[in-house]
């Protein structure tokens, strides 16, 4: 039954893209395409000869959809790669379905990714999730292994670098840990430089913290209800350069030099609370799961972007939660869902409305930035109360 309802979400997810129009798939359709087919025919290759907005490495799953668009239509082409990555990643989680805990986690993830829809496949965060799932679980036994894993996905998307910072703090053999992420990271840095990419190897970063306040980000709420009132100061635009929509309003200079700080600062922070409970006894399975998962949402709570697939990357920490504890992780594990589910409402069948800043529509992106909050603050007091012992812990969270 897992097979089969695997086979069914993923032909949804291609499907309703086809027949909505491409609506979530855009990205890939349109950009991911463009800048594959830049790189095969020589004429500029992203992150090696242009500054690009993510890691050269990124350019890889890229290129390999490209090769099969020679067959077939590039977005399917996507499409079938994440596909087989994730069939590969599911079949390892799953194993034989004798673990309840891997059984759950398995159906978490295929509701989890209907409830976010078409955008959290058509986009490079697909490929991060079952990469950073299967480095998780493989952390204790396999730390290398499950550190390169999580390195690989970083170099894809930053996001999982949150998760190796967990690994690191608590995975006992953390040298291992950082070993795996060091030898990646130096291989995939010596190929970039090696190309004549040097130059452009961290363009990404600089594109990121030179970003406005995207309309979906936490933050931009206050300005998105500034601009509903009719505050002749707050408005929404569309950035050519970064191919978004983008808030402002008063102050809003200020408040986009302090956004990456503030995400730093918040980081920090979580990481430091495990560090002392790791350091005052708390097992890995008990600390590891609330802190991976705090520090994602850090860094989505906190960014100054905020894109719809960036809720695919719960995904993978609350399945490694869940293998562990069904009970104790099954609350947020809903609360996700139902914050996915609302983030497919707003993009992409909402979005118009949202940029002629229809009421309701901003009422409902609210909820779900309010839902986010909600997450990282119950998840923050799990790592706080990772010492507590494991029943106390649910009665007191639930």
């Amino acid at each position: 039954m897992l097979w089969v309802a695997f086979a069914v979400v993923h032909a949804v997810l291609i499907g309703v893209e086809y027949l909505g129009g491409k609506q979530g798939s855009w990205d890939v359709d349109q950009l991911y395409s463009w800048w594959s087919s830049q790189a095969a025919t020589g004429f500029a290759i992203p992150g090696i000869t242009d500054a690009w907005v993510y890691p050269a490495f990124a350019l890889l799953p890229m290129m390999l959809a490209q090769v099969m668009s020679v067959a077939m239509d590039y977005t399917f082409a996507w499409g079938l790669v994440v596909t087989a990555v994730d069939a590969l990643v599911f079949g390892m989680l799953v194993g034989r379905a004798t673990s309840r805990g891997r059984v759950t986690a398995a159906w978490f993830w295929l509701i989890a990714a209907l409830a976010l829809g078409g955008v959290g496949m058509f986009r490079l965060d697909a490929l991060t999730v079952p990469l950073a799932l299967a480095g998780s679980l493989w952390l204790i036994g396999r730390p290398w292994l499950g550190s390169a894993l999580l390195a690989i996905a970083a170099w894809l998307k930053v996001w999982p670098a949150a998760i190796l910072v967990a690994a690191f703090v608590a995975v006992r053999r953390r040298w291992a840990v950082a070993g795996g992420a060091a030898a990646v990271s130096a291989a995939i840095v010596a190929a970039v430089v090696a190309l004549g990419g040097a130059a452009h190897l961290f363009s990404f970063i600089g594109d990121q913290t030179g970003r406005g306040l995207q309309i979906e980000a936490p933050v931009s709420t206050l300005y998105l209800w500034l601009a509903v009132s009719g505050g002749v100061d707050a408005w929404i635009y569309y950035d050519e350069q970064m191919v978004t929509f983008q808030a402002t309003g008063p102050n809003i200079d200020a408040v986009i030099a302090a956004m990456t700080p503030v995400l730093i600062v918040a980081l920090t922070a979580v990481a430091a609370l495990g560090a002392i409970q790791v350091w005052r006894g708390a097992a890995f399975a008990r600390v590891f799961p609330p802190l991976a998962t705090a520090l994602v949402l850090a860094f989505i709570v906190f960014n100054k972007v905020g894109s719809p697939q960036y809720g695919a990357w719960l995904i993978a920490p609350i399945a490694v939660g869940l293998v562990i504890d069904r009970r104790l992780w099954a609350p947020p594990a809903l609360l996700t869902v139902v914050t996915l589910a609302i983030t497919q409402l707003v993009f992409p069948w909402g979005y118009d409305a949202l940029l002629v800043l229809d009421r309701g529509m901003v009422l409902v992106l609210t909820l779900r930035n309010v839902l986010l909050v909600a997450l990282f603050v119950w998840t923050v007091v799990l790592v706080a109360r990772s010492r507590m012992p494991q029943a106390s812990v649910a009665r007191s969270l639930l």
